[in-house]
C-alpha cells in the first residue's frame, strides 16, 4: 500500500471508520506549552502577600491542605488563575478563526471592532440595568453580533474581501470607543469610575460564579469551533477552491462568525475587554507548530499562556498592580508595530 508523504511526520489517529491526521511537531508544541501553562499556574497560586510553598498548593488543590492555606489557594487565587487561562484560551481561539477566515494577520476582533461592540452591549447592561453576569454576556453578545452584522454590511461589495472588512471594522471599532466614553462620562461618578476600570481589562473582580458561567459557554463554543476547523482550513484557499471541495461557504462562514463572536462576548462580559491577545496567539502558536496555516488548539494554548502571563506582570511584576489589559496592550501594541513594519517592507 502506497504511503502519502505529507512533507513532514504526523500521526493518524484512528477510531472505526473516522481517521485524524495530526503533525507530530504540533502534538510536541502543545505539550510544551501545556507543561509551561501548568508551571506558571503553580507559580501564580504560591506568590502573592502571603507565600506559600510548591507543595503547599498541590497539597491544596488535591484537598490535602485545609484552613487558610486551602482559603488562599483555592477560594481567593484559583479564580483568578482559572480565569486567565481560560478566557486566554478563547481569545486565542476567536483570533484564529477571524483571521484563518479572513486571511489577513490584522484580523483581530479588537481592531475589526467586535470587542468594541461586545463592550458597547455590557457597558449598556451595566449602566442602564445594573445587571447580572448572565446579563452581561447577553448584552455583550448581542452587541458584538450586531457590530459584526453591521461591518459585514458596510463591507460587502459582491462578496467580502477581508482587507475591504478590516478596513470598515477599524472605522466601526473607531465610532464605538467614542460611543463608549460618551456613555461613561453620562453616566453617575460610582458607575462611570467602575465601568471605566472595568474597562482597562481586568481579572481583579473575578469570582469562581463568573468562571463556572463563563467556563461553561466556553466549554461550549471551543468544542463547536473545533467542528468548523476543517472547513475553515479549507477555506483559506479561498470561497471557489473550498466550494468545489464541498464546503458550503456561507453557512460555515455564519457559524465561525457566531462562536468568534460568542467566545469574545463572554470574556469582555466578564472581565472586560483583554484586547491583543486574540492579534498575537495565532501567529505565535503559528511560528512555534510550523504549520501552513493557524491551527485552533496551539493558538488556545499560547492565548491561556499569554493572558497567565500577562497577569502575572501585572500583579507581582510591575510597580503597583495593574488591570491586565495594559500589560496586554503594552505587549500586542509592541507586536503589531512590528507585524506591520514587517508587512510594509514585504510589499517594497
Amino acid at each position: 500500500m502506497n504511503r502519502v508523504d505529507f512533507g513532514r511526520r504526523v500521526l493518524v489517529l484512528r477510531h472505526g471508520r473516522i481517521a485524524v491526521r495530526v503533525e507530530q511537531r504540533s502534538v510536541v508544541v502543545c505539550a510544551v506549552l501545556t507543561l509551561a501553562i501548568a508551571v506558571l499556574a503553580v507559580v501564580a497560586l504560591m506568590t502573592g502577600s502571603y507565600h506559600l510553598g510548591p507543595g503547599q498548593v498541590v497539597a491544596a488543590l488535591t484537598g490535602g491542605e485545609t484552613g487558610l492555606v486551602h482559603d488562599i489557594v483555592v477560594d481567593w487565587r484559583l479564580p483568578r488563575v482559572a480565569a486567565a487561562l481560560l478566557f486566554g484560551a478563547a481569545l486565542g481561539v476567536s483570533g484564529a478563526i477571524f483571521q484563518s477566515m479572513l486571511r489577513n494577520p490584522l484580523a483581530d476582533p479588537g481592531i475589526i471592532g467586535f470587542t468594541e461592540g461586545s463592550y458597547t452591549g455590557a457597558l449598556i447592561v451595566i449602566l442602564v440595568v445594573d445587571g447580572t453576569y448572565a446579563q452581561l454576556v447577553g448584552g455583550a453578545l448581542a452587541g458584538g453580533m450586531a457590530t459584526a452584522l453591521g461591518v459585514y454590511l458596510l463591507a460587502y461589495r459582491q462578496g467580502v474581501q477581508g482587507f475591504r472588512l478590516i478596513v470598515v471594522g477599524i472605522g466601526a471599532s473607531g465610532m464605538l470607543a467614542s460611543l463608549n466614553v460618551w456613555l461613561i462620562l453620562k453616566a453617575e461618578l460610582e458607575q462611570a469610575m467602575a465601568a471605566a476600570a472595568w474597562g482597562a481589562g481586568s481579572l481583579n473582580g473575578v469570582s469562581w460564579d463568573q468562571v463556572v458561567i463563563g467556563g461553561a459557554c466556553i466549554a461550549v463554543l471551543l468544542p463547536a469551533s473545533g467542528l468548523l476547523s476543517r472547513p475553515m482550513r479549507q477555506m483559506e484557499l479561498g470561497d471557489e477552491a473550498a466550494t468545489s471541495q464541498g464546503v458550503r461557504v456561507p453557512p460555515v462562514r455564519l457559524g465561525l462568525v457566531v462562536v468568534g463572536v460568542a467566545l469574545t462576548a463572554t470574556v469582555t462580559a466578564a472581565s472586560g475587554p483583554i484586547v491583543f491577545v486574540s492579534l498575537v496567539a495565532p501567529q505565535i502558536a503559528r511560528r512555534l507548530a510550523r504549520t501552513a496555516g493557524i491551527t485552533l488548539a496551539p493558538a488556545a494554548l499560547v492565548g491561556a499562556l499569554l493572558c497567565l502571563a500577562a497577569d502575572y506582570i501585572a500583579q507581582h511584576v510591575a510597580p503597583t498592580p495593574l488591570p491586565v489589559g495594559i500589560i496586554t496592550v503594552i505587549l500586542g501594541g509592541g507586536y503589531l508595530g512590528r507585524l506591520l513594519f514587517t508587512e510594509a517592507r514585504r510589499r517594497l
